[in-house]
Protein backbone atom coordinates (compact mmCIF):
# COMPACT_ATOMS: atom_id res chain seq x y z
CA UNK A 1 0.00 0.00 0.00
CA UNK A 2 1.61 3.23 -0.93
CA UNK A 3 1.53 5.87 1.89
CA UNK A 4 -0.43 9.32 0.31
CA UNK A 5 1.04 12.03 2.80
CA UNK A 6 0.58 15.27 1.43
CA UNK A 7 3.65 17.94 1.83
CA UNK A 8 2.66 21.68 2.78
CA UNK A 9 3.93 24.34 0.05
CA UNK A 10 7.63 25.06 0.24
CA UNK A 11 8.81 26.38 3.36
CA UNK A 12 10.41 29.55 4.05
CA UNK A 13 12.17 30.99 7.64
CA UNK A 14 8.74 32.34 8.73
CA UNK A 15 6.84 28.70 8.49
CA UNK A 16 6.44 26.31 11.35
CA UNK A 17 7.66 22.34 11.54
CA UNK A 18 5.14 20.45 9.88
CA UNK A 19 4.75 16.01 9.37
CA UNK A 20 7.77 14.54 8.83
CA UNK A 21 9.85 18.06 9.81
CA UNK A 22 9.31 17.24 13.31
CA UNK A 23 12.15 15.52 14.41
CA UNK A 24 10.83 14.80 18.27
CA UNK A 25 10.25 11.28 18.96
CA UNK A 26 7.10 11.94 21.35
CA UNK A 27 4.52 14.91 21.20
CA UNK A 28 1.86 16.38 23.28
CA UNK A 29 -1.14 16.65 20.48
CA UNK A 30 -3.81 19.04 20.19
CA UNK A 31 -7.11 18.05 18.02
CA UNK A 32 -8.36 20.23 15.61
CA UNK A 33 -10.63 21.23 18.11
CA UNK A 34 -8.23 22.33 20.28
CA UNK A 35 -9.13 19.21 22.63
CA UNK A 36 -6.09 17.62 24.25
CA UNK A 37 -5.20 13.90 23.08
CA UNK A 38 -2.16 13.35 25.31
CA UNK A 39 1.65 12.32 24.59
CA UNK A 40 1.61 10.38 22.13
CA UNK A 41 4.48 8.87 19.41
CA UNK A 42 5.18 11.14 16.39
CA UNK A 43 4.78 8.04 14.12
CA UNK A 44 0.73 7.61 15.62
CA UNK A 45 0.02 11.57 15.97
CA UNK A 46 1.04 11.67 12.00
CA UNK A 47 -1.57 8.72 11.16
CA UNK A 48 -4.24 10.24 13.43
CA UNK A 49 -3.68 13.40 11.53
CA UNK A 50 -3.42 12.17 8.21
CA UNK A 51 -6.35 10.03 9.32
CA UNK A 52 -8.59 13.16 9.61
CA UNK A 53 -7.12 14.53 6.24
CA UNK A 54 -5.23 17.16 8.46
CA UNK A 55 -1.28 17.96 9.09
CA UNK A 56 0.69 17.65 12.25
CA UNK A 57 1.86 21.19 12.75
CA UNK A 58 4.61 22.02 15.52
CA UNK A 59 3.41 25.29 17.72
CA UNK A 60 5.99 24.75 20.77
CA UNK A 61 9.07 23.25 19.49
CA UNK A 62 10.81 24.43 22.84
CA UNK A 63 8.61 22.97 25.34
CA UNK A 64 9.11 19.51 26.69
CA UNK A 65 7.71 17.09 25.18
CA UNK A 66 7.31 19.29 22.11
CA UNK A 67 3.60 20.20 21.33
CA UNK A 68 2.13 19.32 17.94
CA UNK A 69 -1.89 20.79 16.79
CA UNK A 70 -3.51 18.67 13.70
CA UNK A 71 -5.31 21.75 11.28
CA UNK A 72 -5.16 22.24 7.64
CA UNK A 73 -1.44 24.01 7.52
CA UNK A 74 -1.93 25.36 3.67
CA UNK A 75 -5.67 26.98 5.09
CA UNK A 76 -3.44 28.40 8.60
CA UNK A 77 -0.47 29.64 5.98
CA UNK A 78 -3.17 31.24 3.88
CA UNK A 79 -5.34 33.28 6.85
CA UNK A 80 -1.79 34.33 8.12
CA UNK A 81 -0.82 35.93 4.90
CA UNK A 82 -4.71 37.77 4.85
CA UNK A 83 -3.99 38.89 8.58
CA UNK A 84 -0.48 40.32 7.90
CA UNK A 85 -1.99 42.27 4.06
CA UNK A 86 -4.83 43.42 6.46
CA UNK A 87 -2.41 44.82 9.16
CA UNK A 88 0.38 46.73 6.07
CA UNK A 89 -3.15 47.64 4.51
CA UNK A 90 -3.92 49.97 8.04
CA UNK A 91 -0.40 51.22 8.36
CA UNK A 92 0.57 54.68 7.59
CA UNK A 93 3.76 54.57 5.53
CA UNK A 94 6.06 58.36 6.47
CA UNK A 95 7.79 59.48 3.51
CA UNK A 96 10.37 62.39 4.25
CA UNK A 97 9.98 64.89 1.66
CA UNK A 98 12.84 67.94 1.40
CA UNK A 99 11.98 71.48 0.22
CA UNK A 100 15.09 73.46 -0.28
CA UNK A 101 15.21 77.30 0.18
CA UNK A 102 17.32 79.93 -0.03
CA UNK A 103 18.53 82.65 2.15
CA UNK A 104 17.67 85.04 -0.14
CA UNK A 105 14.34 83.83 -1.09
CA UNK A 106 11.38 86.13 -2.88
CA UNK A 107 8.23 86.09 -1.37
CA UNK A 108 6.53 84.65 -4.66
CA UNK A 109 8.64 81.74 -4.31
CA UNK A 110 8.68 81.48 -0.02
CA UNK A 111 4.63 80.99 -0.98
CA UNK A 112 4.71 78.23 -3.59
CA UNK A 113 7.77 76.56 -1.45
CA UNK A 114 4.93 76.88 1.84
CA UNK A 115 2.64 75.52 -0.40
CA UNK A 116 4.23 72.83 -1.78
CA UNK A 117 5.22 72.24 1.80
CA UNK A 118 2.09 72.94 3.41
CA UNK A 119 0.81 69.69 1.18
CA UNK A 120 2.75 67.54 1.88
CA UNK A 121 2.45 67.91 5.38
CA UNK A 122 -1.33 67.17 4.82
CA UNK A 123 -0.07 63.88 3.12
CA UNK A 124 0.98 62.69 6.51
CA UNK A 125 4.70 63.22 5.19
CA UNK A 126 7.76 64.16 6.93
CA UNK A 127 9.41 67.56 6.00
CA UNK A 128 12.53 68.37 6.14
CA UNK A 129 14.11 71.98 4.91
CA UNK A 130 17.42 72.70 4.11
CA UNK A 131 19.30 75.86 3.26
CA UNK A 132 22.90 75.94 1.30
CA UNK A 133 24.67 78.74 2.46
CA UNK A 134 26.77 80.15 -0.92
CA UNK A 135 29.54 82.37 -0.51
CA UNK A 136 29.56 85.49 1.48
CA UNK A 137 26.00 83.83 2.54
CA UNK A 138 28.01 82.00 5.18
CA UNK A 139 28.59 85.52 7.33
CA UNK A 140 24.48 86.23 7.22
CA UNK A 141 23.71 82.47 8.47
CA UNK A 142 20.93 84.03 10.86
CA UNK A 143 19.01 84.65 7.65
CA UNK A 144 18.76 81.58 6.75
CA UNK A 145 17.49 80.57 10.21
CA UNK A 146 15.08 83.47 10.10
CA UNK A 147 13.42 81.97 6.98
CA UNK A 148 13.46 78.38 8.48
CA UNK A 149 11.51 79.60 11.46
CA UNK A 150 9.25 82.16 9.87
CA UNK A 151 8.53 78.83 7.64
CA UNK A 152 7.85 76.93 10.53
CA UNK A 153 5.61 79.61 11.54
CA UNK A 154 3.57 79.54 8.71
CA UNK A 155 3.18 75.52 8.99
CA UNK A 156 2.31 75.88 12.73
CA UNK A 157 -1.08 74.65 12.47
CA UNK A 158 -0.26 71.40 10.18
CA UNK A 159 2.79 70.70 11.76
CA UNK A 160 5.70 71.10 14.75
CA UNK A 161 8.93 71.20 14.58
CA UNK A 162 11.04 67.93 15.09
CA UNK A 163 14.55 69.36 14.94
CA UNK A 164 15.39 72.88 15.17
CA UNK A 165 17.52 74.38 12.66
CA UNK A 166 21.04 73.45 13.04
CA UNK A 167 24.08 73.74 10.76
CA UNK A 168 26.42 71.43 9.67
CA UNK A 169 28.64 72.97 7.10
CA UNK A 170 27.21 74.96 4.32
CA UNK A 171 23.95 73.42 5.23
CA UNK A 172 21.27 74.25 7.71
CA UNK A 173 18.85 72.24 8.19
CA UNK A 174 15.28 71.76 10.43
CA UNK A 175 12.59 68.78 10.87
CA UNK A 176 9.00 69.23 10.61
CA UNK A 177 6.64 66.60 11.33
CA UNK A 178 2.52 66.36 10.90
CA UNK A 179 0.74 67.02 14.06
CA UNK A 180 -1.17 64.29 15.64
CA UNK A 181 -4.75 64.52 15.48
CA UNK A 182 -6.32 64.21 18.72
Amino acid sequence: MEDIRRKPDKRDKNQGIVNEDIRAREVMVIGDDGEQLGIMPKKEALDKAYERDLDLVLVAPKAKPPVAKFMDYNKYRYEQKKKAKEAKKKQKVQQLKELRLSPKIEKHDFETKLRNGRKFLANGDKLKISIRFRGREMAHTDRGRDVMLDFAKQCADLAQIESHPKQEGRFMQMTLIPKKDK
